[in-house]
């Protein structure tokens, strides 16, 4: 009888590790496509953003330097 028990325990024990290692590959893969859409994002509005805060930044010095 307790060998039966012992024997089911493991057996779960083997498939929730089985489970883990799936989700966490599947996390990974979930976070490198997200990078890979951030990165394509920011190389493709680069140019955009860099004018956005250039302005932003003369902006900034311009009120500073009128007070």
């Amino acid at each position: 009888m307790i060998n039966k028990v012992i024997t089911r325990a493991k057996i779960a024990l083997r498939r929730l590790k089985g489970k883990k290692g799936q989700t966490l590959v599947e996390y990974a893969l979930i976070l490198a496509f997200i990078s890979v859409v951030a990165i394509s994002v920011l190389i493709a509005l680069g140019q955009q953003i860099k004018s956005v805060f250039t302005t932003i930044s003369s902006q900034l010095a311009y009120a500073g330097s009128s007070h």
